[in-house]
């Protein structure tokens, strides 16, 4: 019946689209192919993300980019292409189309599943009903469950954790530190960490290990107001950064480039108009400043640190500023394969493990470098698969397959980490 509900759905949704124009209408999505060009011919991808007016630069490791073309400028886009002899398809024709489509069932799925005391995988949820849910559970859970209010966004919206326990009443057990929501368009990020703590406070007979000795700290929506602005309209949707002003004419910055660890440096803009402008100094973002320290305050005791994003099939750890690995990058690799194993065993999903700089490209100033460093002996990108058309968007009839298939690979990781970083008693709760 959920099925045929969500077909239902779909079909009016792409009915109402034709008749609704969007911000999109006739942007095109590439799928560019790096491998096997002739030596010194490639995209100088810097000038397109320059050009944010015509181009947008959404993914690239090695392989292929991702890349939106304005539609004026898709003629001198596929002259670029041929004059550097490379090869490409077309993803989709028209991005606005999809996009319409796409959050006209999002409207009628709110209306179908409303929120009744428990967040399912049939939708995408608000960052409120995200709030309302983690409260309801505390309710529900008084003893293993505990909601703390950390701070604010810029537009006043309260960012709050969620602290899952045994109920044993021991205050100074290791610690796991998740978070979501980082980039506002990536929703299946919010969806995977939401399923999390369902399946640790509602299912904790299967994961009683997982809580023995260890504490989960979660923040499910880092970048609440750029998560909210997606959900206003199509022409919203795609964006990533959060919602405070960073010129006369710019808004947001990429807050998983704001942190005080190597700020700035590759892998990030100083242009204000940039997708990744790192702001203009460490931690100019109340949101930044609530993971700052949330990771300070439970380093002493933090043994993994993962914040959840997408899209690609990737496990990444430190470093993400330079091409270089930590001391310990064995340990890292040891845990990250763990879960890209359990993921492959379960649905075939092939994840890749390896450092940002190995496998994708820089990411200065991100923040699992910034816990890794702070005393996080584990810290982990966890890059979700593409989904939808235009990959950042995954139609809500795969949220279940997407979520169920991250929590499997983040409780191996999990199992790991338990194994390795056993509880010895002197943790300071301070």
């Amino acid at each position: 019946m959920k099925l045929i509900l969500w077909v239902a759905v779909y079909s009016y949704a792409i009915a109402l689209s034709f008749a609704k124009g969007t911000l999109y209408d006739g942007f095109k999505m590439y799928e560019v192919f790096m491998m096997d060009r002739p030596a010194g011919r490639g995209l100088d991808y810097s000038t397109l993300e320059n050009n944010n007016s015509y181009y947008e630069v959404f993914s690239r490791n090695g392989v292929a980019a991702h890349i939106l073309v304005h539609p004026d400028a898709q003629p001198d886009f596929l002259n670029l292409l041929d004059a550097n002899t490379m090869n490409y398809k077309i993803v989709h024709n028209d991005v606005g189309l999809w996009l319409q489509s796409d959050f006209e069932m999002n409207q009628k799925l709110r209306n179908l599943y409303p929120y009744q005391g428990k967040l399912g995988t049939e939708r995408y949820y608000s960052h409120a009903e995200i709030n309302q849910f983690i409260e309801d559970l505390a309710k529900q859970n008084p003893t293993r469950v505990e909601v703390k209010t950390v701070g604010k966004s810029f537009e006043g919206r309260w960012l709050k954790t969620i602290r899952i326990t045994n109920g044993d009443g021991r205050a100074n057990k290791n610690v796991i530190l998740v978070d979501g929501g980082f980039h506002a368009r990536e929703w299946i990020s919010p969806a995977a960490v939401v399923y999390g703590i369902n399946e640790l406070v509602n299912n904790y007979e299967a994961h009683a290990q997982l809580l023995q000795d260890y504490d989960w700290v979660i923040l499910p929506v880092v970048n609440a107001d750029g998560y909210e602005y997606t959900q206003i309209s199509p022409d919203t949707r795609m964006w990533r950064k959060t919602r405070q002003p960073s010129s006369a004419d710019c808004i947001g910055i990429d807050p998983n480039r704001n942190f005080d660890f190597h700020w700035n440096e590759s892998g990030a803009s100083s242009d204000p108009c940039n997708d990744e402008y790192a702001g203009p100094k460490p931690f100019s973002e109340p949101e930044t400043i609530v993971v700052r320290d949330l990771i300070h305050s439970l380093a002493a005791r933090g043994k993994m640190y993962l914040t959840v994003h997408s899209f690609g099939s990737y496990i990444l750890y430190p470093w993400g500023y330079i091409d270089l690995l930590p001391d310990t990058w064995k340990d890292l690799d040891e845990v990250g394969r763990a879960g890209r194993d359990a993921i492959k065993a379960a649905t075939g999903t092939v994840y890749k493990v390896g450092s940002s700089t190995q496998l994708l490209y820089p990411a200065a100033g991100a923040s699992d470098d910034y816990a890794f460093n702070a005393g996080f002996p584990i810290s982990f990108t966890m890059e979700l698969p593409a989904g939808g058309d235009i990959h950042f968007d995954p139609p809500p009839a795969d949220i279940d397959r997407l979520v169920k298939e991250t929590w499997v690979g983040i409780v191996a990781m999990a199992q790991k980490v338990v194994k390795m970083y056993p509880f010895s008693g002197n943790n300071s709760i301070f």
